[in-house]
């Protein structure tokens, strides 16, 4: 059973004014105009291309179809995003995975090697939603000049304007939105923390495959470091032959 919004006020924060009006008072920025706007600036409907708004404006109540499709057009952005962190570390764009590649393999992972504990199904769909903020707020690293607290800020409210986008056609999909990715921003069962050190892993796949491709052209070394924040034991296994199989490539370029 999803958490309800109706009795909580924390959504009237993000649900008025309507979708509409908030619509009506952007600019016509590019899908995922990050640098442009000062802290506490942004909103997520300035991200928005014009095509996407003129489906979020209401024509008729016959029409909740548009908000789905408007939905999809939005999401459809990670799959064409880079991961910024292998860009600032000089890996080719063309070869760089993009937002949505990261978050399906994780969402592969954690149904394959889920600890006893845990559901699967919900850990799959906790990966697949865990980034979806980034359609619209950007992929956003320590180095982009934008303080932790601001990014938490658009991202949070991107998901509830994603949620008030896609209410119309589903609601009871737009709460589970909400609630999933809650769970994984405050770790606030099992399935979020065994996705969290999912996370961690699939970032040192990554990096790995790319050692892999590139040899040690790009300096890749911090990404490994992640591997001290995983808790699960199942991950961790996984992590460390994966660490193994690493140090032996490096030897070998070194030798």
């Amino acid at each position: 059973m999803f958490r309800s919004f109706r009795n909580t006020s924390f959504l009237f924060k993000y649900s008025t004014p309507s979708l509409s009006t908030r619509l009506s008072h952007t600019s016509s920025s590019p899908m995922n105009s990050i640098k442009n706007l000062t802290e506490n600036q942004w909103k997520p409907a300035d991200a928005l291309p014009d095509h996407i708004k003129e489906l979020l404006i209401p024509k008729s109540p016959s029409e909740p179809v548009n908000y789905m499709l408007a939905f999809l057009q939005i999401v459809s952005s990670l799959k064409f995003q880079k991961r910024t962190g292998w860009l600032d570390h000089g890996v080719p764009p063309l070869d760089t995975e993009s937002i949505a590649d990261h978050m399906y393999r994780m969402s592969i992972i954690s149904m394959i090697a889920p600890p006893s504990n845990v559901n699967k199904d919900k850990c799959a769909k906790i990966a697949i939603v865990h980034d979806i903020a980034e359609s619209l707020v950007g992929d956003i690293t320590p180095y982009a000049g934008i303080s932790k607290a601001e990014k938490h800020r658009r991202e949070e409210e991107t998901i509830h304007f994603l949620h008030d986008v896609i209410k119309p056609y589903n609601p009871e999909f737009a709460e589970e939105l909400v609630e999933l990715w809650f769970d994984y921003e405050e770790i606030r069962n099992t399935e979020a923390r065994y996705v969290k050190d999912i996370d961690k892993f699939e970032m040192i796949s990554t990096a790995y495959e790319y050692e892999l491709r590139f040899g040690l052209k790009y300096n890749l070394d911090q990404f490994f470091r992640a591997r001290s924040a995983i808790k699960t034991k199942e991950v961790g296994d996984l992590c460390d032959a994966l660490l193994e199989k690493r140090a032996k490539l490096v030897a070998k370029s070194k030798a």
